[in-house]
């Protein structure tokens, strides 16, 4: 029995889009879901930290990288150790002594903030990009039973990269805007 011209490029081409999407979605929860779903809100309050200071963060380069605040961290849970941590891309500078109910993620303490969601939205908006360009090649590599696009989906990369980074820009404005309005 002949198989029909093409069939194994197409399998391939579907098993590589699959792939692709699923090594996305694994590096997405390996590494900005968390903060992610600190940063919404997503699940209870994990306890309450107590501000001691608060200060303009910088990157290794000297870029502005919000408001981060230190405190001591109080627990939710009973039986867990206070101890000192900070909270990552605050919503604003917070007086020294003031509560914040603060979500935890790989030892550092979130609120809903627009520069927290922003940055978080847009990390995982530039992981997704190339796993979706790869996996839409793939995917034409299946449908017309051939490798060659001529680049097409490099451009796809590009758009999708900047789009990520547009989003999360546009996401992280409309929420401060949001916060301010609503006190």
């Amino acid at each position: 029995m002949a198989r029909a011209a093409g069939t194994w490029q197409r399998r391939v081409g579907l098993t590589g889009a699959v792939v692709s999407l699923a090594a996305a979605g694994w590096l997405i929860w390996l590494f900005p879901a968390a903060h992610l779903a600190a940063v919404l809100g997503f699940g209870p309050v994990d306890g309450v930290l107590t501000i001691s200071s608060c200060y303009e963060a910088t990157d290794a380069q000297g870029n502005q990288g919000g408001t981060n605040c230190r405190g001591t961290y109080r627990p939710r849970a009973a039986g867990e150790p206070r101890r000192q941590v900070t909270l990552d891309k605050a919503a604003g500078p917070h007086e020294p002594g003031s509560t914040v109910e603060v979500r935890m993620a790989r030892g550092r303490a979130h609120e809903l903030s627009g520069y927290a969601l922003g940055t978080w939205v847009t990390v995982t908006g530039a992981i997704l990009a190339p796993f979706l360009a790869l996996s839409l090649s793939f995917r034409a590599c299946a449908r017309d039973a051939r490798w060659s696009h001529h680049g097409d989906y490099v451009l796809v990369f590009i758009v999708a990269e900047i789009a990520a980074v547009v989003l999360g820009v546009l996401v992280g404005v409309l929420v401060s805007i949001a916060l301010a309005l609503s006190g």
